[in-house]
């Protein structure tokens, strides 16, 4: 290219650039005078430039109010210092339960004289009988601390609940029955009676309802409640009216041991780690047992108190603190207590154990509501539903972990038929859920720190925790091993809390052993 056609390109394109330059300049002062005559004559249009409706809605939504966080945050928070208290309380209650019966922890003797060393060896049999199910179950212990288990799971009927009891325990009988026969897989067909006739079996019967224990194959009932209304089991020894039903279905059963099922939790995880002391329930409901030296149980008048060194004493702690001495309670705690049974009672179990966790939320929920805290688009016939608020909704909003909560707004849009939420109700409604959730954990922990500080084993021991809570909730573990090092220190290092499984089973089955063993 020339010189005079470079001169004329390079012109070129500066004019153009120069002018566009000048042309954009002027459309801004055309532009800025049309807005601000715009504005001069017509100033309502100012409101262009707010957020509108849903924006501000948008904003507003965001997070929750401070003031009912911390009015929460206070409401279910145990700090450090009253957990201490808590510890330093159960201590005196249980050595007041171990000297003299009617104390506010009962603190039962289980006649459990012994642990499970792992070499127990044969097959034995458990009745475990709940609330709504009960089940059979074969345990062939292998002598190296394992098991192979079969059962049979049955489902408890409302008319069952209501028939005399020695129709009740036919229909255990009967079960058991049919359970051993169809064990029989390498007896010819027709000879299944004979075989039933040849053999003996003992077995373990794990009944979770409230006995006097006079020995660890009897027990009278003094309640069963669940819904249980049955003519002739309260009052009677339920080990013979079992053992009556087997004879009269021509069944060669020995019933070797009552077992409470928090005894059966110790007893089934000592079996897999000797180290075992303590065994928990932590699900529908709660309770404890631990390994007690003989000395330091002056009611106990047995006759093997003489040579057996320790025993497991079943604490039935959720009657702990029933006269509100040490815990304190809010008035949703108090409301619960009063709409569920036995108000006044089981107080403790009332603030850990997953029955009342959600009806805890709910109660607070509908108290927010109705003071304009919470849902401004109202609640539900559903939400006003006593028990409507499952502990199970709790787990599942603990763990929503998406930006909007989205299954936080599915428990209560969905299944509350909540009309609308915002962030800010799904961000309140977690956040409660984690602060009564949260105070569980850290009640469980203080009874355990408890227990092992009684036992003087801080510098190690195992406690197996069975139950839906310890198992499946959200951070309860976590929780519970924060509030153990709060309390203990250093020595928290040396409890382990292990899940264990099948207690009200295989412990059934193992505690049978150990009493065969001991005759």
């Amino acid at each position: 290219m020339g010189d005079n056609q470079a001169h004329f390109w390079l012109g070129l394109t500066t004019g153009i650039a120069v002018c566009s330059v000048a042309f954009s300049v002027y459309t801004g002062m055309v532009l800025h005078q049309t807005l601000t005559a715009a504005s001069k004559s017509a100033p309502v249009q100012t409101v262009m430039s707010k957020p509108g409706p849903a924006q501000i809605q948008f904003q507003q939504d965001e997070s929750p109010s401070s003031e009912t966080l911390e009015r929460l945050h206070s409401m279910f928070t145990i700090n450090s210092e009253k957990l201490n208290q808590i510890v330093k309380h159960m201590i005196v209650e249980m050595r007041k339960g171990l000297q003299a019966d009617g104390q506010a922890l009962l603190m039962i003797p289980s006649h459990v004289v012994n642990r499970p060393t792992g070499r127990e060896v044969g097959s034995f049999l458990a009745l475990d009988l709940g609330g709504t199910n009960f089940r059979v179950c074969e345990v062939v212990l292998d002598g190296h601390s394992g098991a192979r288990v079969r059962q049979s799971k049955h489902t408890i009927t409302d008319a069952q609940k209501h028939m005399p009891a020695n129709e009740l325990f036919d229909f255990f009988a009967d079960c058991v029955r049919k359970f051993l026969i169809e064990g029989f897989v390498n007896v010819p067909r027709g000879k299944e009676e004979a075989e039933l006739q040849a053999r003996t079996w003992k077995l373990g019967f794990t009944f979770s309802f409230a006995v006097n224990q006079t020995a660890i194959d009897r027990g009278i009932c003094v309640y069963m409640g669940k819904g249980f209304v049955n003519p002739g089991i309260v009052g009677s020894d339920v080990v013979i009216l079992l053992q009556e039903a087997f004879k009269r279905k021509n069944l060669n059963i020995e019933v070797q041991a009552l077992v409470n099922d928090t005894t059966g939790t110790l007893i089934s995880h000592a079996y897999i780690q000797p180290s075992t002391r303590v065994g928990v329930i932590l699900g529908t409901g709660t309770n404890c047992a631990y390994v007690e030296k003989m000395e330091n149980i002056p009611k106990y008048k047995g006759d093997d108190a003489e040579f057996a060194k320790e025993m497991i004493i079943n604490m039935e702690w959720g009657t702990f603190d029933d006269e509100q001495v040490v815990i304190p309670r809010t008035k949703y705690d108090k409301r619960v207590d009063r709409t569920f049974n036995q108000e006044g009672k089981a107080t403790f179990e009332k603030l850990i154990s997953g029955m009342y966790l959600g009806e805890i939320v709910r109660f607070v929920i509908v108290d927010l509501v109705k003071n304009g805290e919470l849902f401004l688009a109202g609640g539900s016939p559903e939400l006003n539903e006593p028990r409507s608020f499952e502990t199970a909704f709790m787990s599942r909003i603990e763990r929503d972990h998406t930006l909007d909560l989205n299954d936080t707004r599915s428990v209560l849009e969905e299944m509350l038929k909540i009309p609308r939420t915002t962030l800010a109700d799904r961000r309140l409604v977690k956040t409660l859920c984690e602060l009564v959730g949260k105070r569980s954990a850290r009640l469980s922990a203080a009874g355990v720190a408890a227990v092992v500080t009684k036992m003087n084993k801080l510098d190690g021991c195992t406690v197996g925790i069975d139950g839906s809570l310890f198992e499946l909730y959200p951070h309860f573990s976590n929780r519970m091993r924060d509030a153990l090092r709060e309390i203990l220190g250093i020595s928290a290092e040396n409890i382990v809390l292990e899940q264990a499984r099948d207690g009200s089973g295989q412990g059934a089955a193992l505690i049978a052993a150990l009493a065969n063993e001991g005759n």
